[in-house]
């Protein structure tokens, strides 16, 4: 892509791209929801079915919980950008490849030149290895600020992983109180008028 970016060319680009086997058992690539420009942006490992159905990311149960928790921070739309390492469901949900995610980093880098975010939560490991090129377990790094380039990353788990294991939710919480308090010192979001309190529910 030259000249100008335009992100009604990207998304093109993206549904077009039949770069690694991904494209040969997708039903729709998956690229994000939220704001194009956003000062927060969320990254995912890769579309499950209901997001493959729905050409949209994190709409199954594991996206109920993160919307709840956003929810209840007052963090809406209009602040962030939710997308995927890979724009193609894995089949089965396995865990994109090596080559699956090299294949997909030119429109990722793409896409984080459209959002130009001040902050980015990393959700799980896959999420983390493939953004920062380290190996660590996200349960050693999650809740811990990483500045790179000028710009500041909070690894957390993932919300499925919430999901299988209740326990989690409270680092996950505290890791987005964070992000939240971080965006609020950037002066990107107003202070919230109450502190909230941890949601018990999924959705």
């Amino acid at each position: 892509m030259s000249g100008k970016l335009i992100w009604s060319d990207f998304i093109e680009t993206c549904k077009a791209c039949t770069d690694c086997g991904l494209a040969a058992t997708r039903r729709n690539v998956v690229i994000y929801r939220g704001s194009v420009r956003a000062p927060l942006m969320i990254v995912g490992e890769g579309p499950g079915e209901q997001e493959d159905e729905t050409g949209i990311p994190f709409v199954g149960a594991a996206g109920k919980l993160l919307d709840l928790l956003l929810d209840a921070f007052g963090i809406s739309s209009e602040y962030y950008h939710i997308c995927n390492i890979v724009k193609c469901r894995p089949p089965g949900n396995r865990v994109p490849s090596p080559e699956e995610s090299t294949a997909c980093r030119k429109h990722f880098a793409t896409q984080f030149r459209f959002v130009k975010p001040a902050v980015i939560l990393l959700l799980g490991s896959t999420a983390y290895k493939n953004f920062t090129g380290s190996d660590e377990g996200i349960t050693k790094v999650r809740g811990k600020w990483i500045e790179k380039n000028g710009y500041l990353i909070m690894p957390t788990v993932h919300p499925a992983y919430v999901l299988r294991n209740n326990n989690a939710r409270a680092d996950m919480w505290n890791d987005l109180e964070m992000v939240r308090s971080k965006l609020e010192e950037l002066g990107v979001i107003e202070p919230l008028e109450t502190t909230p309190a941890m949601p018990s529910g999924r959705r």
